[in-house]
């Protein structure tokens, strides 16, 4: 499917730089309506590039009749921003809310019917960058991570405690010194932030030309502090949380209770963190959920608005 490489602005100051996207235009009239198409606000998680994983699920919204805007952070894969590789949780949901103000001005588009789309990291960023506002008319969350102390406790069960200090160690170096890079994913019992068995192949097997395997080790610092689970009390609009049941990476009892909070549509996967990506077994279950869940929010004939029961 074509696409059109679109930039827009974020930051401010010092900190001000060209984000790239890719821009997909709906197919077909299922979504249309006389103020325009929804679009789709779509990110990735840690350290994540637009060409490494997302382009699939965003054809297949596309495809359906959506449009798609799929971005990088400044900082990562084509977008500009100093210093490179480098996580900032302020600086991420900025960066999602620029990508949201550029997507209203898209053309064809209806800027009242903007969706937001994220996953891993990004499915918590949502939930804070839909919080309190009226032209956000749906919100997808796929296995989010959305609380960073549940996270740190639920590494410990799947980690050495050695291990997490080492790359608390280096983040900490990191803060206070010169930058220290580690890898964003590694084999067990190497350094990195992604370390547990088959992570590493699984990232590999999306991984884009503009992706790097390395981060900031400050990313870990960062986390500590990462709550956006606590706005989802305050998201407005319809919102699906798509749950990995045996995720190793983000905690799913986190997940749960945030899609408890925010009233959310809720839908399970009997599968890890990274099975729900192309390729893996779950991938196409869970586009067709985001698919049913949006056309029943966004179509003209639903009744956008209403609010769906958590399934039990």
């Amino acid at each position: 499917m074509k696409h059109e490489d679109v930039t827009f602005a974020a930051g401010a100051g010092s900190a001000r730089a060209t984000c790239h996207a890719r821009h997909f235009t709906g197919e077909g009239e299922a979504f249309a309506a006389d103020a325009g198409r929804p679009v789709v606000v779509m990110a990735h998680g840690l350290a994540g590039t637009v060409d490494s994983g997302l382009v699939p699920f965003a054809e297949a919204l596309a495809g359906a009749g959506l449009d798609v805007l799929a971005f990088d952070y400044r900082g990562f894969g084509a977008s500009e921003g100093e210093p490179r590789q480098t996580v900032s949780m302020a600086g991420q949901l900025e960066d999602y809310r620029a990508a949201m103000a550029a997507a209203a001005r898209l053309p064809g588009v209806d800027p009242r019917r903007l969706v937001l789309w994220g996953v891993s990291l990004a499915g918590g960023h949502v939930l804070a960058a839909a919080a309190h506002r009226d032209d956000v008319a749906a919100v997808v969350s796929l296995t989010p991570l959305v609380d960073g102390r549940a996270a740190g406790r639920h590494a410990l069960a799947y980690h050495r405690p050695s291990a997490l200090l080492r790359s608390t160690v280096l983040g900490v170096r990191s803060k206070v010194g010169r930058p220290q890079m580690m890898p964003v994913v590694a084999r067990p019992g190497e350094l990195g932030a992604l370390t547990l068995d088959g992570c590493y192949d699984d990232y590999l097997a999306l991984a884009g030309p503009t992706w790097r395997n390395e981060v900031d080790a400050t990313v870990g610092l960062e986390l500590g502090s990462h709550r956006p689970g606590r706005q989802a009390e305050h998201v407005r609009a319809p919102l699906l949380v798509q749950i990995a049941d045996l995720d190793r990476s983000a905690p799913p009892q986190a997940a749960a209770k945030a899609a408890f909070a925010g009233r959310a549509e809720v839908r399970h996967y009997p599968c890890d963190h990274f099975d729900v990506w192309p390729g893996k077994d779950w991938f196409e279950p869970a586009v067709r959920h985001q698919l049913l869940f949006l056309t029943r929010h966004l179509a003209p004939a639903a009744a956008v608005g209403s609010r769906s029961a958590v399934e039990l």
